[in-house]
């Protein structure tokens, strides 16, 4: 219950993506997450992000017995939106505490199309 509290808290504390990029009519967020495994692809995700949507845009690491990791796409999508940019690829390392060195545990490679309102081209 209090992590659910904590993640809504986080959420309102975010602001709207309508608020926050006024600009922006869509978000598509394409990640696939790796980990250092015999199978290293452990999941796929699409994220669709509407005006409405929260503009949170950190990840969780999904490795069990990760501490204090995930992955922050904030940056990379603020950084679209004031440069303008539609499409972004790049890749993000886990650096949460784990057994393994921070870096090799897990990552994610994500693939990022902005959608923006046309009064705003």
């Amino acid at each position: 219950m209090q992590k659910m509290e904590l993640k809504k808290q986080i959420n309102l504390a975010a602001g709207l993506v309508s608020e926050r990029f006024p600009s922006v009519s869509g978000i598509v967020i394409q990640m696939t997450y790796y980990q250092n495994a015999a199978n290293p692809v452990l999941m796929v995700r699409t994220f669709n992000v509407s005006p409405a949507s929260y503009a949170y845009f950190k990840m969780d690491c999904m490795i069990k017995g990760c501490v204090g990791g995930g992955f922050d796409l904030t940056s990379v999508v603020t950084d679209m939106v004031k440069a303008h940019k539609k499409l972004k690829k790049g890749g993000i390392p886990c650096l949460g505490n784990f057994d393994l060195p921070a870096d090799n545990h897990a990552r994610i490679e994500y693939e990022i199309t902005m959608q923006y309102n046309k009064a705003h081209r």
